[in-house]
């Protein structure tokens, strides 16, 4: 094996590991996102909260996101993407204590909103940062290990919820003297703190380097990503540098006084990526699988298969998003979504309702449900939750990337603030046949919104974006 074979794989590994300890960022976005979906009923009696109240305590940790993702490409353009992340290291910590010692609904609203923060900064940071530190022909894979992060995050969400209410008997239970919804909450604690002491042993981003003159910096961070004579692409870096100043908001409106078109998409790919309600199955599901006849065990068990469905698709994404492309994978899982909500908005529409108006699944209906919601997972898992991540951290040029992404990532959240808030209501008023109806329309939607708005980016050069 050459000498040059071995530095390029040493260089791959130490990127891998570089975007890995960022896309932690990503993990607790997921975990701290999920928690909540096996609490929800145990904090409706605990505080005992009307459904939009509930709703609220769910969501508003989505207004939170909206606005840490705002700021946060401002703390990454003045402080580093670093720094950053550590900020977002020490909300998220704070927010996991609160969350559990809450005493009423309004400070426990509070400790979420601060949580959700921390993870609309981490989730502007994370594909900025990786997209900055990733070769070319590694990008996409590597932007998607940020939704890998987040599934798992999910996962390991659901998973230690699942076992803290088997553990206690339920969740409403107590659990060594406390109830085991609490103790959901503060299994966030330690993955926090990690992720805080991983973001002070990665290297700053050497385009930020770059920008604050810090260029022998950046040299050596970019001899450890890619190797060779790195002169060239300090060059190029510092001529797209050299044009840009502060980004501000009005850098993102064209001439006529609106949006630049490139920004718009970035926004239409945020808000179709939540009006398909993804986060619905996980922040609710439970809920809803408890709402048509399951147990609560087997309700949570139904969730924590869920999350592993996302995992191993998102593994696939990764496997072929540098392969095949943004776009043919984003169209081929808006054609999946379309027809497995369709599928669940026809059965909870059509099922008879009992005597507390919620729809019971006779016969086949439940288990066509069930392998209609996993499909639904999967075929999100494999297009529109990683891939959107992909292409929001690479799509706009140098100039507005840290301002574009983040008023894109504020928007999703908004977005997802929308639907997690609206669900309880529309679930208590029409039933989920109408919420999945809709989720089907916004789905049908996204498959013409990628066909004639998205242009691929695989191959091409963050500069020449």
């Amino acid at each position: 094996m050459s000498s040059t074979t071995v530095r390029r794989k040493s260089n791959t590994f130490y990127v891998i590991l570089i975007a890995g300890a960022a896309a932690l960022g990503g993990f607790l976005f997921g975990f701290d996102t999920a928690v909540i979906n096996g609490a929800v009923l145990s904090l409706q009696k605990a505080f005992n909260t009307s459904s939009w109240l509930t709703g609220l305590a769910v969501s508003l940790a989505l207004l939170g996101s909206a606005v840490g993702a705002f700021f946060a490409g401002q703390i990454a353009d003045r402080y580093g993407r670093v720094k950053a992340m550590v900020v977002a290291s020490a909300l998220f910590t704070i927010s996991a204590i609160g969350s559990g010692f809450a005493f009423t609904i309004w400070d426990f609203i509070f400790w979420r909103v601060l949580g959700g923060i921390g993870i609309g900064v981490a989730s502007v940071i994370a594909p900025a940062y990786i997209a900055e530190c990733s070769p070319t022909h590694l990008r996409g894979r590597l932007g998607s290990l940020q939704q890998l992060a987040i599934v798992v995050g999910i996962f390991v969400a659901l998973l230690s919820d699942y076992f803290i209410a088997v553990s206690a008997g339920s969740a409403d239970s107590p659990l060594l003297g406390v109830p085991a919804w609490r103790w959901m909450f503060w299994t966030a604690v330690l993955p926090a703190v990690f992720y805080g002491m991983v973001a002070l042993t990665i290297p700053e981003s050497p385009r930020y380097l770059v920008a604050k003159g810090r260029e022998p910096e950046a040299a050596n961070v970019l001899t450890k990503i890619l190797g060779g004579d790195v002169l060239p692409k300090i060059e190029e870096i510092r001529q797209t540098v050299l044009q840009e100043r502060q980004p501000k908001f009005s850098d993102l409106l064209g001439r006529s006084g609106g949006l630049l078109p490139i920004v718009s998409i970035g926004i239409g790919l945020s808000v179709l990526q939540q009006f398909v309600g993804i986060n619905v199955i996980f922040y609710y599901s439970s809920v809803l699988w408890r709402a048509v006849g399951f147990s609560e065990q087997s309700s949570l068990s139904i969730t924590v298969i869920t999350g592993a469905v996302n995992i191993i698709t998102t593994l696939i994404a990764i496997a072929f998003v540098d392969r095949f492309g943004r776009k043919p994978l984003l169209i081929l899982g808006s054609i999946g979504m379309t027809l497995t909500l369709g599928t669940m908005a026809s059965i909870f529409g059509n099922a008879p309702l009992d005597a507390a108006g919620n729809p019971t699944l006779t016969g086949s209906a439940g288990t066509v449900a069930l392998i209609a919601a996993n499909l639904y997972v999967f075929c999100f898992g494999f297009s529109w939750g990683p891939v959107v991540w992909v292409l929001l951290g690479e799509m706009f040029n140098n100039k507005i990337r840290a301002a574009a992404l983040s008023v894109a990532a504020a928007i999703q959240w908004v977005a997802n603030f929308v639907i997690s808030t609206t669900f309880p209501p529309i679930l208590q008023y029409f039933g989920l046949g109408s919420a999945y109806g809709l989720y089907t329309i916004a789905a049908a939607t996204s498959f013409f919104f990628i066909l004639f708005f998205i242009k691929e980016t695989k191959g091409i050069e963050l500069e020449d974006m």
